[in-house]
This record gives C-alpha cells, structure tokens and sequence, in this order.
C-alpha cells in the first residue's frame, strides 16, 4: 500500500482519538505534532513523532522485521508537562505501533530506525493490543487506533512492564485472553499494574463488542439507517445489569442522537423490532417548552429497527423486554 504523508497520519490520529470518544485540539500541525486529547474528565497534551511502517527488508535482517525509519531529526523531544509518543502506523492493517520514549532519548545517530516484528503487529490486528520484547528492557506495543486513547493514558505504565516477563504475559493475556484474568490473577502483580491489566482487559472487551456490533449493523443508525462513521453501540441491557452481556445480541448500532435518545427512555424499540417514542416524556418536554423540531425527529426514524442479516446477532426478545421494563415503558 503507498504510504501516507504526514498530513493524512495526522488525520489517522485524529480518527482514532476520535473513535474512542475523546476530542482534540491541535497546537501544533507541523511534524512532531502536538496536540490536546481529551474528554469531559481527563486531559492529556502529547507530542508525536509519527512515521509509516515497512518492512525491515535486506538479506541479513529477519523477514518477519518491519520498522520505522526516522527522518528529520538527529533526537525525539520531550513535550514539557506532556507526553511524548513515538508512533508507527501499518497501512496494511491498519494498527500503530508505539516505541518507549525513555529508551531512545539522547542523539539517535545516522539512519536510525525502530524495529517491531511482524507477529506482533498482526497480533495487534487481531486481539486490540500486543506487547513486543525488544531486549533490554524495551517493549513496543502494537494496537488497533481505537487503542490509542488507552496508549496515551497508561503510555509509561505500559512501557514498564518490559522489566518483569510475568507481568508481560499478564499484560499480554489480558489482550489475549480477557475472560481469564480474575481477581486471583491479579494477585501476582503490583497494585499499580493490576490498574493498568484491568484497563486493558476492560478495553479489549468494550473494542470487541463495538466492533462486532457496527459489523453486525454494517456501521448504520439502527433507529434511523445513518452511517457517516457517527455509530456507536449501544447496550441494550446496561453493562451495570447482572444479566448483561457483552455479546452482539445485546448490542445495537445507533447514531450520537439517537443513542442518547435511547439510553435517556426518550426511544426505544418493542420485541416486535418496532420503534416508539416516550409519549410521557414528551409531555414531560413539551411542559418546559423543549420540543422543538419534534416532527422532523419522528421523522428520521423508521417503523422498525434496522435488523443484522444473521440472526444471531439479532437483539434478543427476552434482554429487549427486560431492558424496556427497566427503563420503564412498561
């Protein structure tokens, strides 16, 4: 695949930060960038270094070695009371690779390059996020752009765990395998990391459910057929219900507008798939005066919900009623 140019891997941050549900800022749009990531409870400036990954290529380099190749600068930069992040990104893909900071500061002398193996970028692909041994210490990890967020946030923490090989592989079956860390797992670590797994842990399952659930939807408003890369999935039973799921029948794909307006009772759908509208809530509205292009909101929304061809993946009758019931339409 061609490789990108600075500006469009500058745009393919801003999707990924913008895929997490985080907003930016850009303070600065010439390379290294430096931008403000944020949400409505936390804040993080970073400066990045960002390069296109390709194949480490030549007869005495491994053939599973790919790389990026700095150009540019003779060293990496700290953002003061920031984060510095040191980025690849694998059009083939599709995911980043993030190299330790701390481990390349200083004069990086002639043609340097930064190496990852192929595994671990496909590995990536696969599980949302993978941690790569380097040697000394040093750990790249590998993630999907819906990652990125929680790179940023645990950017040191993750770094670290190249100092202790059981906290890696803790680290590393908690993108893996989520479903076997327990409390008892997380025994082996430090207080500090057992944060960090979790995080991981929690992620890789939120990523999963998203993507299976806009897959499911073929990225469309199941309430109104919009696309536009503005879906989100939506629990049917909140993740705060004993009986919820993470699995794709208890999801739905619903754009910004009308995921708010589900979560918040304003709509909803029956067991039949067909869409209503809180008409006590409407009331309630029109009361304080709030119901203003009403009739073109009914309008954007279809008869029934838009249904994933496999059914399966099709929300389940009994978690739809009881959802309802827990909201209150009946």
């Amino acid at each position: 695949m061609p490789r990108l140019s600075k500006p469009q891997l500058l745009q393919v941050v801003a999707a990924a930060v913008s895929s997490a549900g985080w907003r930016l800022l850009y303070l600065g749009q010439e390379h290294p960038f430096r931008l403000k990531v944020y949400s409505a409870a936390e804040s993080y400036t970073v400066r990045i270094y960002i390069w296109n990954i390709t194949h480490g290529g030549g007869a005495a380099r491994p053939a599973s070695e790919y790389r990026i190749q700095v150009t540019g600068f003779d060293q990496f930069e700290p953002e003061p009371g920031g984060q510095t992040l040191i980025l690849g990104w694998w059009s083939e893909v599709g995911v980043f690779a993030g190299f330790d900071f701390s481990k390349h500061q200083g004069p990086l002398g002639s043609s340097p390059s930064l190496q990852i193996r192929e595994e671990c970028l496909r590995d990536a692909y696969t599980d949302g996020l993978s941690a790569c041994r380097k040697g000394n210490d040093e750990v790249a990890i590998a993630f999907r752009p819906e990652f990125l967020v929680e790179y940023i946030r645990n950017l040191t923490r993750l770094h670290g765990f190249g100092d202790s090989e059981p906290d890696l592989a803790l680290l590393e079956t908690a993108a893996r395998l989520p479903d076997r860390i327990n409390d008892a797992a997380l025994q082996t670590t430090t207080p500090e990391r057992r944060v960090v797994v979790r995080s991981v842990q929690q992620r890789v399952r939120s990523a999963n459910f998203r993507a299976r659930v806009l897959t499911a939807y073929d990225h469309a408003c199941a309430f109104c057929g919009l696309q536009l890369e503005l879906i989100q999935a939506a629990h049917i039973l909140p993740v705060t219900q004993p009986q919820s799921t993470d699995e794709t029948y208890n999801g739905i794909a619903a754009c910004f507008l009308h995921h708010a307006a589900y979560d918040r009772g304003l709509i909803t759908f029956d067991e039949t798939y067909r869409v209503e509208i809180n008409d006590t809530e409407i009331e309630r509205l029109a009361a304080i005066e709030r119901v203003g292009e009403l009739a073109r909101f009914r309008s954007l929304l279809r008869p029934l919900i838009l249904l994933p061809p496999e059914v399966r993946d099709r929300p389940q009758i009994g978690i739809v009623g009881l959802a309802n019931t827990l909201r209150g339409w009946y």
